[in-house]
């Protein structure tokens, strides 16, 4: 390889990639012979399938610019760094949720790893009506062992804050959430984008909401300010990889240290946008209601076994700095150390209601949209779709401290998508 950065191409991969001894190993020693495709379909980067006599990888790599915008947009390749030490910290917090990273090139801004297959992205999966078994588990487990494992409650003191302060040099890719997600989606920014005319008014009303926009704000500034553990920055219906059977997690370049129901926050949100957009891509009622329903039952079982598995090792792996063993169950306060995690996790569904409400926002209103509504190509179904998607947005972000428990959340979707108010 190059000790200077090149983007890679169908073309060039096999002959820059095929001296690597992992290149000769899972894929094949005879490069020549090598099936490379371009797959990248995300906002930012390149993405091969390589394929040999041996075996297939993924090889990823970084573009100095934001993809869908193009270089008109830089961005740093440092980011690729920061995802390959988001994976390695995501598999070792929660074994086998994440592809095995097989080699890193910091100068060439690549990752090769894993490929999963016959998985497909949980997004494609979803809107050809099709349910993956187990999912609200794999995916409850994944965020709440990457949150607890990721923070003062397990790590060390000295080891979480030298993490921190090296997710913390992902600037850019946080100021594109801060940007992006918190800021341009409330006011007529230069690179928003929705539909018109049939969202104007709603979107109009949205944008005058004076509370709302200081309750997004509040939430940004936990975004900026709450480094409580490691988080994926990106978790979605894109970053997810399935089968009908099995989860497995990709594309953490936005890890950053922030708060523990950012990540949660923003698949469900996802989750919801998905259950609003079904009427469009399963035309069958009864199909349509029923696959709704599943829909809301991995909301459900993602944070009931968040919850359980957060508890879980609340009582066993609290080791950290917080809360300390010391204080409570060395003493017999055995209920103060339930209550205190009880607590905490009142505090996270507060703040998961906050951001899945803004995610529903930035992906209607923002640059960044999401498949499931994008897609539809009967512009009124789909404003109908989104409406639907701004109004729960908005009760959620305006009820966060009010809502009673994951039960309200669901019971507010339902009332939306049947034409209540939520």
């Amino acid at each position: 390889m190059s000790s200077e950065y090149k983007a890679l191409s169908p073309e060039t991969l096999a002959d820059r990639l095929g001296g690597l001894d992992v290149m000769k190993k899972t894929v094949g020693r005879n490069a020549e012979g090598w099936t490379v495709r371009e797959v990248g379909d995300g906002n930012l980067n390149l993405v091969f399938i390589v394929e040999g006599e041996a075996g297939s990888v993924i090889v990823k790599q970084a573009l100095p610019y934001v993809r869908l915008v193009g270089d008109s947009w830089p961005l740093p390749l440092k980011r690729a760094f920061f995802e390959y030490h988001a994976l390695i910290r995501q598999e070792a917090r929660d074994p086998g949720s994440v592809p095995e990273v097989l080699h890193f090139d910091e100068t060439q801004a690549l990752i090769i790893m894993e490929r999963l297959q016959p998985h497909i992205i949980l997004r494609q999966q979803t809107m050809e009506g099709r349910k993956v078994e187990g999912l609200g588990r794999a995916m409850g487990l994944f965020a709440a062992r990457t949150a607890f494992r990721g923070s003062d409650l397990s790590m060390k003191a000295g080891d979480k804050k030298a993490d921190q302060a090296l997710f913390a040099g992902n600037v850019e890719l946080c100021d594109i959430t801060e940007t992006l997600v918190f800021t341009d989606p409330y006011y007529d920014a230069e690179m928003n984008r929705h539909t018109t005319p049939q969202l104007d008014g709603i979107v109009a009303d949205l944008r005058r909401d004076e509370a709302l926009k200081v309750e997004v704000q509040h939430m940004k500034r936990a975004f900026t300010s709450r480094g409580e553990t490691m988080c994926h920055g990106d978790l979605h219906a894109g970053s997810i990889m399935v089968t009908d059977t099995e989860s497995r997690v990709i594309d953490p370049e936005f890890a950053f240290y922030g708060p523990f129901g950012f990540d949660i926050g923003m698949l469900i949100g996802n989750y919801l946008m998905a259950y609003h957009a079904m009427p469009a891509h399963i035309s069958d009622a009864n199909a349509c209601g029923e696959f709704q329903a599943w829909i809301l039952e991995v909301i459900e079982e993602t944070w009931s076994v968040y919850c359980a598995e957060f508890l879980r090792l609340w009582r066993t792996e609290r080791t950290g700095i917080l809360y300390p063993k010391a204080l409570y169950e060395d003493q017999g306060h055995d209920f103060a150390s339930e209550s205190a995690a009880q607590q905490l996790l009142g505090e996270i569904f507060r703040d998961l209601v906050g951001f899945a409400g803004i995610e529903m926002h930035r992906r209607i209103l923002g640059l960044a949209h999401v498949a499931e509504l994008d897609t539809i190509e009967d512009e009124d179904l789909k404003a109908k779709c989104e409406a639907k998607c701004l109004k729960l947005g908005q009760m959620l972000v305006m009820n966060r401290n009010r809502l009673t428990g994951m039960d309200a959340v669901l019971a507010a979707a339902r009332q939306t998508e049947t034409g209540g108010q939520a």
